[in-house]
């Protein structure tokens, strides 16, 4: 069996939910490539070819795969399938605009955020927004999976696979990457944080999100937020945690002020370790988090705030 790996990266840095995804592709047995598509990714290709278990590198170079858009991935991908069995990405916004239509060229059924790996053709995967784990069974020759990264370990590093590369896609293409914007910011990414703290409704304004900010700065965390916190215009749309927006598992999941809708929970169950601040002690978090406290956020953050200082942060 032969499986290939897209690589998640942004043309400069190979991201680690390319290494989880390498660990549910080795799961399903067999031998396991790694396609490395972008503009400038000679380096991403050689941290690539490093992942342990890894036989072949493939690396594809050109300008139309710089955002890795839909039209340019699968004329990329869908050739290179003759030779595989498999198809896996990490579940992220950029291989969810390209893998469906990967699969329907190949006339398959997708199987969708993936959390675990039973066999070569049966995996979990969660539904009704996390409530429930579904175990399908696929009968399809070729399978195209996403996987869910925060459900997997990182695969080691210490491998020495050989780079290929092949030709460019040819086109021509009707849809173009033109640019885009991003927030900057001094804290890690929310994906990627061992620690993250997040607000919800609770937190009453985008103003009251500052009571988070020194706690976020000492202990170096990721700052997340609710749908609702989110919907009601508190803080921007990317903090989003949940299953409209992002999914994490760092090592500590801080949530104040949220409530724990199943949305919510469906995006950070797998953390690590769950505390929780809300002042209903009925709150459905209390029945997921490890620690919870029951307070007044405003009185709480800032005593938090002050122990953490004693302490030395």
């Amino acid at each position: 069996m032969a499986i290939l790996v897209v690589a998640e990266h942004d043309n400069s840095d190979l991201k680690d939910a390319t290494h989880k995804a390498v660990t549910a592709a080795a799961a399903m047995g067999g031998e396991v490539d790694v396609l490395v598509a972008g503009k400038g990714v000679k380096d991403v290709s050689a941290a690539a070819a490093k992942i342990s278990g890894v036989r072949k590198v493939i690396a594809c170079d050109h300008v139309s795969l710089t955002r890795q858009l839909a039209e340019s991935m699968e004329e990329v991908i869908v050739p290179l399938m003759e030779g595989y069995d498999a198809i896996l990405a990490p579940d992220t916004t950029t291989h969810k605009n390209y893998m469906p239509r990967v699969a329907a060229k190949l006339d398959v059924q997708q199987i969708s955020s993936i959390t675990g790996v039973e066999s070569a053709d049966t995996f979990v995967r969660p539904i009704y927004a996390g409530n429930a784990m579904a175990t399908v069974q696929s009968t399809d020759a070729k399978k195209v999976i996403t996987v869910r990264t925060t459900a997997f370990n990182a695969a080691e590093e210490g491998g020495s696979a050989s780079v290929e590369t092949i030709a460019d896609p040819s086109g021509p293409f009707k849809s173009e990457y033109v640019g885009e914007e991003l927030s900057k910011s001094d804290r890690p990414e929310l994906t990627a944080a061992k620690i993250v703290i997040s607000g919800g409704r609770g937190m009453g304004s985008g103003e009251n999100f500052k009571l988070i900010e020194g706690i976020a700065d000492k202990l170096g965390a990721a700052m997340g937020a609710s749908r609702a916190a989110v919907d009601a215009g508190f803080v921007p749309n990317d903090w989003q945690v949940g299953q409209t927006g992002k999914a994490v598992a760092p090592a500590l999941y801080i949530a104040v002020g949220i409530s724990g809708a199943i949305q919510h929970l469906a995006g950070m169950k797998d953390s690590k370790v769950i505390a929780a601040i809300n002042k209903d002690e009925e709150a459905p978090i209390f029945q997921v988090a490890d620690y919870g406290l029951v307070a007044d956020l405003f009185k709480a953050l800032p005593e938090f705030e002050a122990e953490l200082a004693k302490v030395g942060y």
